[in-house]
């Protein structure tokens, strides 16, 4: 038994960290289309969203903005990575990447997402409940566009910071170069 761990939304500037699970269920047959959820329409990631929630057992973990400004990032990851591994019982814990994030028995493959079917299940509830998320943010605060960029730090993203300040949702940790003081701002 393999559970499959991926994450979406770390390196955003906004909105949640969502950090999802999946092993797949006796006898089940694995869904087609499976891949890295960046790789596939965002239709198709809806479509498979439910249909992996039905052959799997799986864990979602969400960590908002305001507990990756008090605790840093890397401890959200350990805290949902540990979280995961005490919900869901394996033999084998799979994360997409090149770090453990200091968990004990996690094993680490750059491209899972794309390479096994588990992890390619993680990939896709932790991007499409990420984006369902950014999205709801997007009504609630509809100067920031989140709709368009999912809480990334994309030029149109920033220049928008620049127009109307932090919303409520953004990462105040994170140091967004482009928003920095320069020696040249106070002449």
């Amino acid at each position: 038994m393999l559970c499959g761990i991926d994450e979406a939304g770390r390196g955003c500037i906004a909105g949640d960290l969502v950090v999802a699970a999946c092993i797949f269920k006796n006898d089940t047959v694995i869904p087609d289309g499976l891949n890295d959820s960046k790789k596939i329409t965002e239709k198709k990631r809806y479509e498979l969203f439910d249909l992996v929630k039905n052959t799997t057992h799986h864990h979602i973990v969400i960590k908002s903005s305001h507990e990756i400004d008090q605790k840093g990032i890397s401890v959200c990851m350990q805290e949902a990575l540990q979280e995961i591994k005490s919900t869901l019982k394996a033999k084998e814990y799979l994360f997409d990447g090149n770090t453990t994030f200091g968990i004990a028995d996690l094993k680490t493959m750059v491209k899972a997402d794309g390479k096994i079917p588990e992890v390619s299940a993680a990939s896709i509830l932790a991007k499409v409940t990420h984006d369902r998320n950014i999205i709801s943010d997007a009504k609630k605060y509809p100067l920031y566009q989140f709709e368009k960029h999912k809480g990334y730090g994309t030029a149109s993203h920033v220049a928008l910071i620049k127009k109307h300040g932090y919303s409520p949702i953004h990462r105040r940790s994170f140091k967004i170069k482009a928003l920095e003081p320069t020696l040249f701002d106070n002449i």
